[in-house]
This record gives structure tokens, C-alpha cells and sequence, in this order.
């Protein structure tokens, strides 16, 4: 009984998945008729035999090309932040933790920064040069904190985390000095560092999903490992867990799920640390059941943040903000519940 319930929650949870993604391709600032909106889709993207002759090629266009491909890159790079500020949580066993907690965000800001200031043309695989050296930055700090976290074999979770907190300290004062001796760029450097899913076509989409799949496949395999880890590390060993392994393959994982996502949307914040505190609450501790459904609500909460950032106002609003806004509120939640001697379950 209990896992057929299991079963049919997970496969409403996909349903509503869906049902957000249809919802918020045909509403936004642009006045498509709902009914023009579903037949658009309906003929491109299931190829079914319907007349779309009486509407126009720029209603089409941003059906297709501006807003399917936005929302699958938000649902993306959402599923890929809640899964890893869930991996986080896990390997920290803190539930403060967030894929940025090591710097990735400083990393990815400080590469985007110099992009921005030398104008850095170089693409590839259709990801700009800002783009490319986000995604250098972001990986290259992750080098840096774990070379500076280890002790002989090991990586101690501790001295791991507060090595993040120094480089991402620095990261960030040396991309405010960047700014400030180029004040010409520090709009668009502001921009990039507030998130944006604006103007994200099938390049990026394309570019970004496979190594989010290859991610999210690394994590979930780690899931019983972490379910007992979370006993702490040496319960764990005498387990048969190795404990030293398991945290260099999740936080390689999670670097790069993080990296590739960021260094595409710019920083987008609070989705790693707020998505999997909501799913924990109904679905429990279980890192497996956790990291699936922290993947899709991850992913629809961010389309619906992004829905909302550009159809609130005329002006686009960035995602990050939106997401930060909500995001906020739950932090202070949790610093006064740890206050309280609430505990990481």
C-alpha cells in the first residue's frame, strides 16, 4: 500500500510538473490567444496535423524559440541547484548548506566579470566567452578550496567548509575591485550576478543538459551512502561506507551541475537551499526520494519564479531576486528554528 501511495505521489508530482511548464509557455507580456498558444504547440512540438496558417510567424516564433526553451532552461538549471543544495545538505549535514557554500557563485562572478571587462568574444558550442569563463572560474574554485581543505587522504567537512568561506570572501572582494576600476561595465556585471534566464535559446539548452543528466545520474547513485553517512563519518566507515570517495564524487558532481547551470544564467540564489527544507517536509529524510522530488520542484519552482520575473511588470525583473525574495524569508525561518534547537533531519 505504501509504495503504490509512493508511486501515484510521484507520478502527480510530474503531472503538476507538466502542468506548470504548459501553464506558464502560454501566458507572458505578449498577448498570444490561448488557443493560438495550444495549436502552436500541438504542430511544432508534437507534430500534429493542425492549422496554424492564420497565425502569425512572431507568435510562433515566441511560442517555439523565446519561451519553450526559457522554461526548459529554468526548469533545468532549477532541478540541477536543488539537487546538489540537497547532496550539499548531506555531505555537510547542515541545513544551511547550498551549492554555493563553496564559492562556486564567487568563481562563476569573478570569470563572468573579466568576460565582461575584456570583452571576451570566444565561444563555443554556441555558450558566449563570458559564458566559458563563468564555467572555468566556478570549477577553478572548487580546485582551489578542496587543495586547500586537504589533509594527506582526507578532506575534513569542517576545514572543507570554512576553505569555502575564505575564497568565496576573496573571490568576491577581488570581482568589487574589478567593478569599481571599470564602472563602464558594472551594469552589466550586476546584471549577470542577479540571474537571468532572458534571452536562453536551444544552444544553451542543448549545450547544458548533458551535463546535468550525467550530474544528477553521479547523485542519485551516492543517495544510500548518504542516507548512512548522515550518522556521521566514522559510523559510516565501520558501515563499509568510503567516506573520502563518496565526498569527492558528490562534490565533483554537484561542481559541475552547478558550474554548468550558473555560468549560463548568471547567479541565481536560495532554490539549493529552500527546495529540498519544502521536500524534506513531506517527503522525508531519504536521500533518494528527496533528490527526485528536488529535482522537479526545484525545476517548477524556478519556472514560476521566472514566470513571474517577466510578466510581473513591462521591465523584466531578474530571476534572482524573485528567487531571493522567497528564498529569504525561509533563512531567517531556519536561523530562528536552529535558535530554537531545532535539528537537521
Amino acid at each position: 500500500m505504501k509504495q503504490k501511495r509512493n508511486y501515484f505521489a510521484l507520478i502527480l508530482a510530474v503531472f503538476c510538473c507538466v502542468a506548470v511548464m504548459y501553464v506558464c509557455t502560454v501566458i507572458g507580456v505578449a498577448n498570444i490567444p490561448f488557443g493560438d498558444a495550444n495549436r502552436i504547440l500541438l504542430h511544432e512540438l508534437f507534430h500534429m496535423d493542425v492549422d496554424i496558417s492564420d497565425i502569425s510567424r512572431g507568435s510562433i516564433s515566441i511560442i517555439c524559440n523565446v519561451r519553450l526553451p526559457r522554461i526548459l532552461m529554468g526548469f533545468i538549471t532549477g532541478a540541477a541547484l536543488a539537487i546538489c543544495g540537497a547532496g550539499y545538505q548531506g555531505i555537510f549535514r547542515n541545513p544551511m548548506a547550498d551549492p554555493y557554500v563553496l564559492g562556486v557563485s564567487s568563481g562563476a562572478s569573478l570569470g563572468a566579470s573579466i568576460g565582461i571587462v575584456l570583452n571576451f568574444s570566444t565561444g563555443i558550442l554556441g555558450l558566449n566567452g563570458t559564458t566559458l569563463l563563468a564555467f572555468a572560474g566556478s570549477l577553478g574554485t572548487i580546485v582551489l578550496v578542496y587543495s586547500i581543505s586537504r589533509i594527506g587522504k582526507r578532506v575534513p567537512v569542517s576545514t572543507l567548509l570554512l576553505s569555502g568561506i575564505a575564497v568565496n570572501l576573496t573571490l568576491s572582494a577581488l570581482q568589487s575591485l574589478i567593478m569599481l576600476l571599470n564602472q563602464q561595465s558594472m551594469d552589466v556585471i550586476m546584471r549577470w550576478s542577479m540571474g537571468s534566464l532572458n534571452g536562453k535559446g536551444w544552444n544553451q539548452v542543448v549545450t547544458v543538459l548533458p551535463y546535468v543528466i550525467v550530474g544528477i545520474c553521479i547523485l542519485l547513485s551516492s543517495s544510500r551512502d548518504l542516507d548512512i553517512m548522515l550518522t556521521g563519518e566514522d559510523t559510516a566507515m565501520q558501515l563499509g561506507v568510503n567516506v573520502e570517495y563518496q565526498k569527492k564524487k558528490i562534490l565533483f558532481a554537484s561542481s559541475i551541475l552547478t558550474a554548468a547551470v550558473i555560468s549560463v544564467t548568471g547567479v541565481i540564489g536560495f532554490v539549493g537551499l529552500v527546495v529540498p527544507h519544502v521536500v524534506r517536509i513531506f517527503a522525508g529524510p531519504k536521500h533518494k526520494t528527496l533528490m527526485i522530488y528536488s529535482i522537479l520542484f526545484g525545476g517548477m519552482f524556478l519556472v514560476i519564479c521566472d514566470t513571474v520575473a517577466r510578466s510581473l511588470i513591462t521591465q523584466e525583473i531578474p530571476v534572482g531576486i524573485i528567487t531571493s525574495l522567497c528564498g529569504g524569508p525561509f533563512f531567517l525561518y531556519l536561523l530562528r528554528k536552529s535558535k530554537r534547537g531545532g535539528t537537521f533531519s
